[in-house]
């Protein structure tokens, strides 16, 4: 009787042990199936918002290129007044109350930041603000190809045109005037990006808050000039009373303006200019998200 109930008990136990092996790879087999057509699908998913956003890149690359007034504005006019000023006798003798240098050489940075202000404050906001207006954003949401790729793709496009101005400047600056290149390379580049970063967030306020492309270009020239005697076009900042300078430095193009001086010179920027350039991107970006509409 023990060694049938034992049989029994053995026949049981392997009957449910075949139970589960006949089980459980089916499912394993669906979960690897289901796991397999969701990595898929991601992954085709993924590609072709690549693909598009791709697309649009190239696309408003072209328009770019056949807008002369942008990129005389944006990648010529910057260098052209360097030269302008550059050619004034008084510009190219050493200046006591600039430090030792010339005024040429404390241009070069105002310059650099001029097509900064020229690109995200004149030159984008216009360009978006006129895809809304004639509804290009509200018709691009139905389609896979969705306005966030072409904003970025604005953006990109308007800030590698003021990187190549800043080079232009101080390419022209070094052959022309003999402008020294500057001493603190990784320091000039941290703080040029991020005076890129700043004047772009700054014009997708701008963007955001206007609702036609008239309406854009007045709340630009609003915005653009007072960013310029920021940037010292009109005075350079370190020769600003203290009070004045203190102030101006508080504003993202004044903080860059000092930055680039400094890596000009040889030292590593300011880390309170830095912060204020930082600060300043991460609170307008900020504001232009929660602000911005499609429509």
């Amino acid at each position: 009787m023990s060694t049938t109930n034992r049989a029994s008990a053995t026949s049981t136990g392997n009957a449910t042990s075949t139970g589960n092996a006949t089980t459980d790879p089916t499912a394993t087999t669906t979960g690897v199936a289901t796991t397999t057509g969701v990595a898929t699908s991601t992954g085709v998913a993924t590609s072709t918002r690549r693909t598009t956003a791709v697309a649009v890149l190239r696309t408003e690359a072209r328009l770019f290129r056949r807008e002369p007034g942008s990129l005389f504005w944006v990648m010529a006019f910057p260098t052209l007044l360097l030269v302008i000023l550059g050619s004034i006798p008084s510009f190219r003798t050493a200046d006591d109350a600039l430090g030792g240098i010339r005024l040429v050489d404390a241009y070069v940075p105002v310059t650099v930041l001029i097509a900064m202000l020229m690109a995200g404050v004149q030159a984008m906001p216009p360009v978006i603000t006129g895809y809304r207006e004639r509804g290009v954003l509200r018709r691009m949401s139905t389609t896979p190809v969705r306005p966030a790729a072409l904003l970025s793709a604005q953006m990109g496009l308007h800030g590698a045109a003021a990187l190549l101005s800043a080079l232009l400047s101080l390419a022209v600056g070094r052959l022309a005037f003999d402008v020294t290149l500057p001493r603190q390379e990784l320091g000039y580049a941290v703080a040029l990006l991020l005076a890129v970063a700043s004047s772009l967030a700054l014009g997708a306020v701008v963007s955001a808050l206007s609702g036609t492309s008239k309406i854009a270009n007045a709340v630009g020239s609003a915005v653009f000039f007072p960013m310029m005697f920021c940037a010292g076009v009109w005075l350079p900042v370190q020769s600003m009373p203290h009070a004045l300078a203190r102030v101006v430095e508080a504003t993202p193009f004044g903080a860059a303006a000092r930055a680039l001086g400094q890596a000009a010179a040889g030292d590593w920027p300011g880390w309170s200019h830095l912060g204020v350039l930082v600060a300043w991107t991460v609170l307008l970006s900020g504001a232009a998200a929660r602000w911005f509409r499609w429509e």
